[in-house]
Formats: C-alpha cells, structure tokens, sequence
C-alpha cells in the first residue's frame, strides 16, 4: 500500500509560517541546494496532496528565468507528480489536479491502495489535522529550523486524540536543520 508522508519545514516552536504567511525564517544551508532537496523529497513520491490554500500559493509555482538548471528541473520533476486537491469550495482549475471535496477518508483509501509511488503531503496545517485525526498519515518528516517565531500558524491544532510515533532517523545539517524522520505507530498498545 502506498503511503502518505508529511514531509515540511517546521520551526522549532511548531510553526510552518509566520504571522502574515512569511516563509523567510527557513534556514538555508551553504551545502544543501532548494533543487537538491526537491528531488530527495520527491524521490520517493509520485502524487501529491494538497490543501485548497496551500495549492492556490504553490501548487501551480514555476522557478524564475533567472533560476538554475537544478531548481528548474526539480520543480518540472514536481509538476508531473499527480496533484490532489482537498476543498470543500473548488471544484476545479483547468490544469489537470484532481479536487476532492467530500468523502476524504474514502477517497484517500481509495487513492493509498493504487499502485505506484507515494504520495507526499505537501500542506496545509488544516488538511494536515484532518488527515491525521482520520489516522492516514504514516511518515512524518520534519525538517525543524533551528528559529523560535513565537508567532504563526501552528502546524499540529485541533488535533483529536493522542497519535503515537516511533523515531525511524534523525540528519542534522550544519546549518542546525535537523531532519526528524518518525513512522506512525499503530501497533501500541496502551498501558493496563
């Protein structure tokens, strides 16, 4: 069965973004290139799932003219991944995503048991919590900066429940970018 991997970055008090939507916090690192870390993410992958708002800011996104052949190509590579687009007030754009308005658990069952690749859970926090409240997220990959913003949208709220993880890999960066790698665990049994 293919799988659904959470895989952003995150600051180290558990925002995606800043107060105003700001993404300029995210750490570069002088020995990792944006291209290279694209490809990683989208090594592994071939659809994509995004929630209406984060698909209207990036899902259709294009490098600049001034933009190296690595970026541009990672961002091609993304663009033929098959998009999904989870809303409850699109119902299509023209360009080929699949929006999904109603029925999600069904649908994403459904979609998990397809052959191929699997599918990375691009944002945002609203799809991210009601996927995870339907228990369908199995791999969480969560690049942590090494910033405190204090203020922002959170990544994990209203979230039902308790949802245990189990650490699978941690890669620290030298720009402190640390690479948490954590599988969902279904398998536990609570304490009698």
């Amino acid at each position: 069965m293919r799988q659904i991997i959470l895989n952003l970055a995150i600051s180290l008090d558990g925002l995606i973004e800043g107060p105003n939507g700001e993404l300029d916090w995210l750490v570069r690192d002088p020995d990792v290139d944006f291209g290279d870390i694209l490809n990683d993410i989208l090594s592994d992958k071939d659809a994509i799932f995004y929630g209406r708002v984060s698909y209207d800011k990036w899902g259709n996104t294009r490098p600049d003219d001034t933009a190296g052949k690595k970026i541009r190509d990672a961002y091609k590579l993304m663009h033929s991944k098959t998009k999904y687009v989870f809303s409850t007030t699109k119902t299509g754009d023209g360009t080929g995503a699949i929006f999904i308005n109603s029925n999600i658990r069904e649908r994403v069952l459904e979609i998990k048991q397809q052959p191929g690749k699997n599918i990375w859970l691009y944002g945002g926090a609203k799809l991210v919590t009601t996927l995870l409240n339907l228990d369908l997220i199995d791999e969480y990959r969560l690049a942590v900066h090494p910033v405190i913003l204090g203020n922002g949208k959170p990544l994990f709220q209203d979230i039902a429940g308790k949802h245990r993880l189990t650490l699978v890999e941690t890669k620290g960066y030298k720009s402190g970018v640390v690479l948490q790698t954590y599988k969902t665990n279904r398998h536990h049994i609570p304490p009698a």
